[in-house]
């Protein structure tokens, strides 16, 4: 039989490699990386709101500056990584990675650290995208499923890792070392790529779609800023109107022109297949909800429970935990096989959503409830966000596994700034609500600080935590709905399959 063309490039693709698990665990410190910032900046909320006069709004742009850039250029740095070689977008992105966090913590304005994060995603969108696509590549069918269940629990652990470390900095140092610490990191990382992981592509591949990635990048912008200034200019306003409408236009001549273009950035086809489609929404909602979650977590845990970034962060530290225990023990990989994926994906959304729930209706005054909904979330992450990787990659040719990666990072990272700006625009909208009308409402610690006396100041806590609590349950209703029409869609493309 004679080789493809893609497999004479890349011997990857004819089968599993040798050094497999060792580049495993190069590619998971390259995720690391990335991770580890996706959840630093959590812990940090109470200093830069302090320390740089930021608003609520300041630090969901400084959230999502990050994941609105990387997704938006994930799937054209898939496309890169496939027809230009996988070893050296990792190279690259490990390379702007670092000087991105170099900037970042040097920051000295909100305008400053916005840009940088932003330039940091550029960074994470070529690691992203290279890291689950060399997994794809390195391991045959047999072994993916628990290889890319590994790849699920490192980024777990970064996830844990990240409120931990930055709690722990932020007690000894100022809020700009959270960023500086990705440096040593990514210097570990780069080193260890460049000795052990093989370059593999396809040369025959695509050619990154420049056009794509800027109408993508401009439309969810623009549909994101319109959710985050909604609570401040009134959701009626023409800005915020004029704004959406503008993102949802942009995005629509997305659609059209990756229906058109030759070398689209996102193969609109991939969508007929209904593997596809239910992993994707389910993709979405889980990203929505955990990282929405953390968001508000860490200011309930620290403007609300009073405690220290090191405090906050080990106390939410258990949801992660959770996530790598059960992936170390391999049991979403044994319940694919045993109850199918959509069961596995519909079961792990439900829990993730229960979870959300508990964390509203048990956690507002107290951590045992949050601690209950914690491991119930990570329970329920544990099980659906592997199943989903793979249902996506599965959807997918291997040859294209760039851009597979690249379609899964890109909803992971949409779905993370979609569940800031959303579970943050609620969180606002009734803090407005609520607190009493004298006092300032762009963030609670300048609402604290104009405060008149100790009632007013009560009123206005009491407020934020319900707002809270309302965000968690908007929270844990989307990812239900979410997990049930995935688990729908999939569900239909076995039956489908088997006539």
């Amino acid at each position: 039989m004679t080789a493809t063309a893609a497999e004479q490039h890349d011997p990857a693709l004819r089968g599993a490699h040798a050094q497999r698990w060792l580049i495993l665990g190069v590619i998971c410190l390259a995720q690391l990386t990335v991770l580890l910032d996706n959840t630093v900046l959590n812990v940090a909320i109470p200093s830069l709101t302090d320390e740089l006069h930021a608003s609520t709004a300041d630090v969901q742009w400084m959230i999502n500056a990050y994941s609105l850039v990387q997704s938006g250029l994930l799937l054209s740095a898939g496309s890169a990584s496939d027809r230009y070689g996988r070893k050296k977008m990792l190279t690259a992105g490990l390379a702007l990675f670092g000087v991105g966090s170099l900037a970042a913590g040097l920051a000295q304005s909100s305008g400053q650290l916005i840009a940088a994060r932003a330039g940091m995603g550029v960074g994470g969108a070529l690691l992203i995208t290279t890291t689950l696509a060399v997994v794809v590549q390195i391991f045959d069918d047999t072994e993916r499923v628990k290889a890319i269940g590994i790849w699920s629990t490192v980024s777990s652990l970064g996830f844990a890792a990240g409120p931990l470390i930055g709690g722990a900095m932020l007690n000894h140092f100022w809020w700009g070392a959270i960023f500086l610490v990705n440096i040593p990191v990514a210097a570990v990382g780069l080193i260890a790529v460049l000795r052990l992981v093989p370059e593999s592509k396809n040369p025959s591949g695509d050619r990154p779609d420049l056009a794509g990635a800027l109408l993508s990048t401009l439309g969810m912008t623009a549909v994101v800023y319109a959710i985050i200034s909604g609570p401040e200019h009134g959701w009626d306003s023409g800005r915020v109107l004029l704004t959406a409408f503008a993102g949802v236009a942009v995005l629509t001549g997305f659609v059209l022109w990756e229906l058109h273009v030759p070398h689209p950035m996102l193969d609109m086809h991939f969508f007929r297949d209904q593997r596809f489609t239910g992993a994707v929404a389910g993709a979405v909602l889980v990203a929505f909800g955990m990282t929405g979650s953390l968001f508000l977590l860490t200011q309930h845990l620290q403007f609300v429970l009073g405690y220290e970034p090191l405090e906050a962060g080990l106390r939410t530290a258990p949801l992660a935990l959770t996530v790598v225990v059960l992936n170390l023990t391999g049991l979403g990989a044994r319940l694919v096989p045993r109850m199918g994926t959509p069961a596995t994906i519909a079961t792990g959304m439900c829990l993730l959503s229960a979870g959300l729930a508990a964390i509203a209706l048990l956690g507002g005054h107290g951590y045992g409830g949050m601690l209950l909904g914690l491991v119930v979330m990570g329970a329920g992450i544990a099980l659906a966000m592997p199943a989903m990787a793979n249902a996506i990659m599965s959807a997918i040719p291997p040859e294209r596994a760039g851009v597979g990666a690249g379609v899964n990072g890109t909803l992971a990272e949409f779905g993370n700034g979609l569940g800031v700006a959303v579970l943050g625009a609620v969180l606002n909208s009734r803090f407005a609500a609520l607190v009493p009308g004298a006092v300032g409402t762009a963030s609670l610690p300048a609402a604290l600080a104009v405060a008149d006396g100790p009632g007013v100041r009560a009123d206005v806590t009491d407020a934020f935590a319900s707002g809270l609590e309302t965000s968690q349950l908007v929270g844990a209703a989307a990812v239900l709905a979410g997990g049930l029409l995935a688990a729908a869609l999939l569900r239909r493309a076995e039956r489908a399959r088997t006539d």
